[in-house]
Parts: structure tokens; C-alpha cells; sequence
């Protein structure tokens, strides 16, 4: 009996490992091919890998693209961490009824879904470009801010600090650290299976972010990498090997930073601390 169930275990596993890995494998194989032989459902590696790079750079300017990806996620990833993680450490550490009050009305707006807020967004945007056009409409800023403060953030930093030792705290106050110093000295070092839990997310979010910018980023020299790869998706005759490598190209760095800190990833989203 417990031989059938180990079978059937890890049966599943198998399966459920093949349909996860599946999609990955054809976009990589598909990316060796031509446009005919991805739309026929081809699963065997061509020889046009060369070719369709060459046609993508002469089709867009990927590296600006990817620059900017790059810029609007790093800054957004380490702005969301700081302000998250402060939030969640004061609402954890300093507990009071009015910041539980506060709290809940956070969680709550959770529940908004973000294409109710893109017209008051662009709106406040818009009316900001006349008064500090730096952080107005077509800016990478105007990307960053609205998400630099993510409710799911401050409550993942929050849930994760209630296994903080508070022993630890006491003690950095005898020592004559102030509250500040707590935080950077203490709480950050011990946390940091949390933040890179969170930076993984956060970094990966904000990479494949796609409706936001196409609202507010204009110029074609501001564009993300999942813009051009939309643009490339939309013409007339889309060449889907071409597609298919900008797609591995624009993949390349979420994988590298997932896999990275995959270790600190699954520890952070236990919740342990060290």
C-alpha cells in the first residue's frame, strides 16, 4: 500500500513538474525557429537562432528597453523593501488598537482592483506634469511610486516579524542603539531571508509589469521590454520566432535573480528568521 501511494505521488510530481516546465522549453525551442515552423507547433530546435536575433535588434531597440526594465525595477524593488519593511515592523513592534484599526483598513484595499485606480492615477499624474514635470506622465517615476507601497508587502513583512525575537530589541536598547539603529543594526541582518523572499516578488513584478506603463510611458524612448515585446506581438504579420527570442532575452534576468536567491526565497516565504 505505501509502495502504491510513493507511486502515485510521485507520478503526479512528474506530471505537474512537466506542464510547469513545458511552456519554458517551447518558448526556448520555439526562439530556434522560424515564425511557420512555431505557428505549426514545431517541438524540435532549428538553426535560426542567429537569424531572429539579428532581426530583433534590427526590428527594436532592445537595450534601451531593457535598460529601462532594469532601472524602474532595481529602484522600485529597493524602495518597496525599505518602505514595507518599516511598515510592517511598526505595525508588528509598536502594536496599538488605532494601528490595528489602520491595518485592517489596508488589508482592505487589497480588494481594489488596480484598473479602478489607473483613471485617478493618470489623472493626479497628468496634474502633476505642469507643476514637476520629473515625476509627471512619461517618467520612470510615474511608473515607481504607485508601487513602492503594496499592502501585500507591508502584511507579508508584518506576518513574517511576529517570529522575531524581541529579545533581540531589548537587548540593542541596553546597549543604547536607538530605534533607528534597532531596525537597520538588528531587524535588517536577522530578516534578510524575508527581504529576499519580498525582492524576488517585487523585482519580478515590477519587471513584467505591463498595464501601467503602457498608460503613462509614452515615448518610445521610455518603453519597458514587455512594451516592445507587445508592439513586436501587434503588427500586421508577426514573426513569432522573433517574438519568441525577445521573450527569452526579457526572461533572462527574472531567472537569474530567482534563481540566485531561490535558497533565501524559500526560507523567506516559511517565514523563518536567522
Amino acid at each position: 500500500m505505501a509502495r502504491i501511494k510513493r507511486i502515485f505521488i510521485y507520478g503526479f510530481l512528474i506530471i505537474s513538474s512537466i506542464v510547469s516546465i513545458f511552456p519554458f522549453l517551447w518558448m526556448i525551442v520555439s526562439s530556434t525557429n522560424k515564425s511557420s515552423d512555431v505557428t505549426q507547433g514545431k517541438l524540435l530546435p532549428g538553426s535560426f537562432l542567429g537569424q531572429n536575433v539579428s532581426n530583433l535588434f534590427n526590428s527594436i531597440d532592445l537595450v534601451p528597453a531593457l535598460l529601462n526594465s532594469a532601472k524602474i525595477s532595481i529602484t522600485t524593488t529597493v524602495l518597496a523593501l525599505l518602505i514595507g519593511s518599516l511598515a510592517g515592523y511598526g505595525f508588528e513592534i509598536y502594536r496599538s488598537r488605532a494601528k490595528d484599526i489602520v491595518f485592517n483598513i489596508l488589508l482592505l484595499s487589497m480588494m481594489i482592483p488596480f484598473a479602478a485606480l489607473m483613471v485617478p492615477l493618470y489623472r493626479m499624474f497628468a496634474s502633476v506634469s505642469q507643476t514637476a514635470p520629473f515625476i509627471g506622465i512619461d517618467t520612470a517615476a510615474s511608473v515607481i511610486l504607485p508601487t513602492v507601497t503594496t499592502a501585500f508587502l507591508i502584511f507579508f513583512f508584518r506576518q513574517s516579524t511576529k517570529m522575531f525575537p524581541r529579545d533581540m530589541l531589548e537587548a540593542g536598547r541596553m546597549d543604547g542603539l536607538s530605534e533607528l539603529g534597532l531596525f537597520v543594526r538588528i531587524y535588517m541582518p536577522t530578516m534578510k531571508t524575508t527581504y529576499a523572499a519580498a525582492a524576488i516578488i517585487t523585482f519580478m513584478s515590477s519587471w513584467n509589469n505591463y498595464m501601467w506603463p503602457l498608460i503613462v510611458l509614452q515615448s518610445p524612448e521610455n518603453k519597458t521590454i514587455p512594451l516592445l515585446i507587445s508592439n513586436l506581438g501587434s503588427s500586421y504579420a508577426p514573426d513569432y520566432g522573433v517574438i519568441m527570442t525577445a521573450i527569452v532575452i526579457a526572461t533572462i534576468p527574472t531567472a537569474l535573480v530567482f534563481f540566485l536567491m531561490q535558497k533565501h526565497f524559500v526560507a523567506g516565504m516559511m517565514g523563518s528568521v536567522k
